[in-house]
């Protein structure tokens, strides 16, 4: 059984950096894709970065070029480098894997950005 645990929340100003971290129970490079969710308050979650297992990223419009996901297959971690952040980038971010018909997924930290 797979575990995923997501770190690295918190409160930063706006314009500030903050890195998040995915650590999984198991080795990442089998997973087919890797991804980080958020949900903000009153909205639905929605995917915001994908990792796919051929190293392919693919980024939503609101954060391209402000957050970059990446792995590091050896630490069985996935990041979310997040930069340039902005109230409105306040939620609960999730990381999440995939293999073939199978998902896991955090359990979610909080980022707030507020001055």
């Amino acid at each position: 059984q797979v575990q995923l645990v997501d770190s690295g929340g918190g409160l930063v100003q706006p314009g500030g950096p903050l890195r998040s971290s995915c650590s999984a129970s198991g080795s990442i490079s089998s997973f087919d894709a890797m991804a980080w969710y958020r949900q903000a308050p009153g909205k639905q979650r929605e995917v915001i970065a994908i990792l796919t297992g051929g190293g392919r990223t693919i980024d939503e419009d609101s954060v391209k070029g402000r957050f970059t996901i990446s792995r590091d297959n050896a630490k069985n971690t996935l990041y979310l480098q997040r930069n340039s952040l902005k109230p409105q980038d306040t939620a609960v971010y999730s990381c999440s894997a995939a293999q073939t018909d199978r998902s896991w997924w955090g359990q979610g930290t909080q980022v707030t950005v507020s001055s």
